[in-house]
């Protein structure tokens, strides 16, 4: 059965940098896509980012835009989040999600086939 497990969540002070990895098992997701949403406290789940199967094209929402990179190995069946320039409402916890429907329709979705139990981001002011 496929796992989507994520790493990387932790503790940042605002203005740090953490990168989060979302390392997929039990089955190849080379040609799916995949991101990342997040949920914060009292709040609904959001997208985040998300990378085709080829890495080629990226989507991001605008409240991260210029500030988290989404990149994929699929030889490591692994994807990333970078985060930069991080902010108190960043705080959340991050979850991972494969698919086959393209990226440019993540953002109105929140139906992904798959997805990992999370790892929490929280960012200090």
């Amino acid at each position: 059965q496929a796992q989507l497990v994520e790493s990387g969540g932790g503790l940042v002070q605002a203005g740090g940098s953490l990168r989060l990895s979302c390392a997929v098992s039990g089955r190849s997701f080379s040609r799916y896509v995949m991101g990342w949403f997040r949920q914060a406290p009292g709040k609904e789940r959001e997208f985040v980012a998300a990378i085709s199967w080829s890495g080629g094209s990226t989507y991001y929402a605008d409240s991260v835009k210029g500030r988290f990179t989404i990149s994929r190995d699929n030889a490591k069946n692994t994807v990333y989040l970078q985060m930069n320039s991080l902010k108190p409402e960043d705080t959340a916890v991050y979850y991972c999600a494969a698919d086959l429907r393209p990226p440019s329709t993540w953002y109105e979705r929140d139906d992904m086939a798959y997805w990992g139990k999370g790892t929490l981001v929280t960012v200090s002011s």
